[in-house]
């Protein structure tokens, strides 16, 4: 692997940091007695300068800097989250006497306001337990949050010694999570939908709610590159492309937080998830290493959080769990620092992820010690510790001690100050709690996720016409699966105020037109339960009953919608040794495949729907399903999105963000491999079961070659490319134009092929469209031998088409 510069010094071991502690002499003793009093501020009559909003953020932020003490600084580095109980009653109401007995020098921030979290569950509401909540604990509503926020805030700013506003964060993956707040289509169906237009609609929507109920700072997007469907994780991502997931991720900050600043009143900031090689640990299990060399780094998994920080002013990055060269990323300094500050010119917050800093100890098992993991993070880069202060409540002892530098406490504070006075908090730190829930779940946020979810919908197969379904042919349509009825919605949910099931989207699709049935089929866990532990599979004989049963059924109907895949325990975030996620197999779980083939043996028009957050080796229903779509977890709105695909009203136009691989063995698929990779196995095929790209369409169309405004360039110029694309069918219709490049003459080895541009367009029957790119000169570098990104003269194949396996192409020839 190649070695990354600025990492050789070895880290100190915990043993000589806490020698070095003990070296306290009298000058030390002065600093501490120093730094322990406020610094000298203006008369008392005179209104600080920091208080005054015509001021520039900048002036405002070193004026209230040199009034802080050390402790004040540092609590604006920690948050709270499993010790909630330290600022709340036992019923869970924000408590001012609570808050300023157990934090006097103030908070920076709170983590997600919405749970219950630090409530004994006998005093939590009752009701099942959902993301983040104690157990058995009912999230607030959206007025709750926004009461509980606007008490927090008003401590803050009435009841500390310089009244400092709170961040106040909530994780927003595919909408706000909140009770009651519109849940859109999981990350990795958002970005099957290739619409980036759309994504920045959506997250607009999740601002509005996040910010209605007090939030400021969304946990959200994920731009990690995911290169291994093993891993759990992956349904949080936008795939496996880095161009793709750059414009997606860039498209999700605009909805969020806008293009400019200071933010709007029905904006929040983003924070940028995880720095960084996150999506393809080693054997694809969570917080695996990250055994990629730099060049891989920068080409690869770089590229999405260096467009999004150069390119939008984003102010909070979240360093990830992962080590990458046997340096954990909370601790890389050339990660944090040297790349992200000093190569990109971040100016922004590094926070750390759940409980990542402690993790230093109990995962990484680089020390014994909190105050040592604190003190690798601070010198790292990392600014703020979330959820809860456990290592950097360390940090004045630290300080004092002469082991970390005030310096680095001052520039972690500057830049969460900034992020304050950027969100507009000073000046307006309160919201209106009683119009939250009105803002929250509007006609136009469910009517916006139906349409995310049409979208979404990526069509893999339809033999003979099967769909679209014609309703005045069905007498009965059979409906089988327990997530037909049961419909999952992935990860980093709550609960909203209404799912729509398959099974209630098909059965009002059917009123008054023809007759329609349900069986569970199969049952593939116990519960569904993201956030519990245990993952308990239903036993195989009790699903033998239930497909006995299913077959009955279809075999009464005259078309059959199956439904299979996976649920939020099958596939999700693996956070703790007994709590996995990560998978060894892509195979459908339990006896799916059993009761497909049962079905299918009937001869029946079927359709199958798969809901999952991972793609999957479905090679059987591949082969013999008359009709398949992959849906990913389609949010709130499945149940109408999915009657409105399958009987026309909506032509799917979806594509996929990944490759699926026919079995693990293949793995790695990602399609922009290396030319001496998938050489070809022995008895087996390198070709994905489906690949990047793909996704059909009731209609055809034809797509031309690329054409180029001129076939041979200077150096540094930019390439007009056109590509003609026509609706050759009977139907209206989408179609993504992809447009890819290869470097055919290089220094060193070049991907196949390189995603650079696409769009997504709708067509009339007979419709033709010309669509144009602009390819930079940036489209055209790769990192050369010496880690220089440059671009070499020589010829480049630029290509078209509507997946990444079906390509025209063209020359080019860029000239020194």
């Amino acid at each position: 692997m190649t070695s990354i510069p600025g990492r050789a010094a070895s880290l100190r071991t915990a043993a000589r940091i806490a020698a070095i502690g003990l070296l306290v002499g009298a000058a030390t003793a002065s600093l501490s007695s120093a730094a322990a009093q406020p610094a000298p501020t203006r008369a008392s009559a005179e209104r600080p300068l920091y208080k005054d909003p015509s001021q520039p953020v900048g002036r405002r932020v070193e004026d209230l800097l040199q009034r802080m003490t050390l402790e004040e600084k540092v609590a604006q580095m920690v948050a709270i989250w499993e010790h909630k109980d330290k600022i709340q009653t036992d019923r869970g109401d924000f408590s001012p006497a609570e808050a300023s007995r157990n934090f006097p020098h103030g908070l920076g921030q709170i983590s997600r306001p919405y749970d219950f979290r630090g409530v004994k569950a006998e005093n939590a509401p009752g009701g099942a337990g959902a993301a983040g909540a104690t157990a058995a604990a009912v999230n607030r509503t959206a007025r709750q949050t926004a009461e509980y926020a606007n008490a927090a805030q008003r401590w803050a700013v009435e009841k500390t010694r310089l009244g400092i506003p709170l961040l106040l964060h909530e994780e927003a993956l595919h909408g706000y999570v909140a009770r009651g707040a519109t849940s859109f289509p999981q990350s990795i169906g958002l970005a099957s939908t290739w619409d980036p237009q759309l994504l920045e609609r959506v997250f607009s929507v999740a601002s509005r709610e996040m910010r209605a109920a007090g939030a400021n700072l969304a946990l959200a997007p994920v731009v990690d590159v995911a290169r291994d469907p093993r891993w759990g994780r992956i349904e949080e991502t936008y795939g496996e492309d880095p161009y793709l997931v750059g414009t997606m991720g860039l498209a999700v900050i605009r909805g969020f937080q806008g293009t400019m600043l200071p933010l709007a009143k029905d904006k929040v900031f983003v924070t940028l998830k995880h720095l960084t090689g996150h999506g393809q640990p080693e054997n694809g299990t969570n917080v695996g290493p990250a055994d990629v060399s730099e060049r891989n780094l920068r080409s690869n998994f770089f590229p999405p959080f260096e467009r999004a920080v150069k390119e939008l002013p984003v102010l909070s990055v979240m360093a990830s769990y992962n080590e990458i060269d046997g340096i954990p990323s909370h601790t890389n300094k050339w990660l944090l620092t040297d790349v992200l500050r000093g190569e990109w010119g971040f100016k922004g917050a590094v926070i750390s992820d759940y409980f990542a800093i402690k993790e230093l100890i109990g995962r990484h098992r680089m020390t014994d010690d909190l105050r040592v993991a604190a003190e690798m993070a601070i010198k790292a880069g990392v600014d703020a510790e979330t959820p809860d202060g456990e290592a950097y409540n360390h940090l004045p002892e630290l300080v004092r001690s002469g082991r970390v530098p005030q310096a680095l406490i001052d520039d972690a504070v500057r830049r969460i100050l900034t992020m304050k006075f950027q969100a507009g908090l000073f000046e307006n730190p309160y919201v209106d709690a009683a119009s939250a829930d009105a803002k929250t779940a509007t006609p136009d946020a469910v009517a916006l996720a139906r349409e995310a979810a049409q979208r979404a919908m990526v069509l893999l197969k339809n033999d003979k016409g099967v769909l679209p379904l014609d309703a005045g042919k069905i007498k009965r349509l059979a409906v089988l699966g327990t997530h037909a009825r049961d419909t999952p919605i992935g990860g980093y949910s709550d609960v909203p105020r209404h799912v729509v099931s398959v099974l209630e989207g098909l059965q009002k699709e059917g009123q008054g037109r023809f007759a329609v049935d349900y069986a569970e089929a199969v049952r593939i866990t116990r519960s569904r339960s993201w956030s519990a532990d245990a993952v308990d599979l239903v036993p195989a004989e009790e699903n033998r009953r239930l497909i006995a049963e299913a077959v009955e059924t279809a075999r009464k109907a005259d078309v059959v919608v199956m439904v299979l895949g996976d649920n939020e325990q099958t596939s999700r975030e693996a956070w703790a040794d007994a709590h996995l996620g990560d998978r060894a197999s892509l195979d459908l779980i339990g006896q799916q495949e059993e009761l497909a083939r049962a079905v299918f043996a009937l001869g029946k028009p079927t359709v199958v729907l798969l809901l999952n957050g991972r793609p999957l080796s479905v090679n059987y229903l591949a082969e013999n399903a008359p009709a398949l779509i992959e849906g990913w977890y389609l949010g709130q709105e499945t149940g109408h999105a999915v009657a409105d695909v399958l009987f026309g009203r909506v032509n799917p136009g979806g594509k996929l963000p990944v490759s699926i691989a026919r079995n693990v063995g293949q793995l790695p698929i990602y399609y922009n491999h290396k030319p001496t990779a998938r050489r070809g196995y022995l008895f087996e095929t390198t070709k994905p079961l489906y690949p990047f790209g793909y996704g059909l369409s009731y209609t055809s169309f034809s797509m031309s070659a690329p054409r180029l405004a001129d076939a041979r360039v200077k150096m540094g110029r930019n390439v007009r490319v056109s590509v003609d694309v026509a609706n050759t069918g009977r139907r209206a219709g989408d179609e993504v134009v992809q447009l890819y490049v290869r470097d055919d003459e290089a220094s060193v080895t070049r991907p196949v092929i390189e995603l650079k541009r696409f769009e997504r367009v709708t067509l009339k029957p007979g419709e033709r469209r010309t669509v144009t790119f602009e390819l930079k000169p940036d489209d055209l570098a790769f990192w050369n031998r010496e880690m220089k990104k440059v671009v070499e003269p020589g010829s480049f194949t630029i290509s078209a088409g509507p997946n990444s396996a079906e390509l025209k192409s063209a020359k080019l020839v860029v000239e020194d």
